[in-house]
């Protein structure tokens, strides 16, 4: 087995790119970059590639990802307070939490939102957590 394998890129579906932009940039942090008639939202050197307006992907999934279809975790890198205290900043609701989960980093715990297009979004925190 490759164990150097690591991801580098999912794909959403956007409704809206100024909307999108203004929510994966602001509240989330990405870097914001231009792919054709579309973006791409990078974190480091991981990358989220969007399907939207004016863009058609190809290749493409056997059923193409629909706008609000996708479920992503992302890691908060300080207390979950913090991250609760940020969505707040920015008006956006809390579906549940702060709650205990397992991640890719073992015990932490996490809040839920929805991106603009409804998609669930998750902030991990695994400071603090055994």
């Amino acid at each position: 087995m490759n164990k150097t394998i690591s991801l580098n890129h999912c794909v959403i579906h956007v409704s809206n790119w100024k909307n999108s932009n203004a929510f994966y940039h602001d509240v989330l942090g990405a870097e914001l970059v231009e792919r054709g008639n579309g973006w791409a939202y990078r974190f480091g050197n991981m990358q989220l590639n969007c399907h939207g307006p004016d863009v058609v992907a190809s290749p493409c999934a056997k059923l193409p990802v629909m706008p609000g279809g996708s479920d992503l975790c992302f890691i908060w890198a300080d207390a979950i307070e913090d991250a609760v205290a940020h969505l707040k900043k920015h008006n956006i609701a809390i579906e549940v939490g702060p709650t205990p989960r397992f991640g890719s980093r073992g015990h932490g715990t996490s809040v839920y939102f929805r991106d603009p297009d409804g998609s669930l979004m998750e902030f991990i925190s695994y400071v603090n957590c055994n």
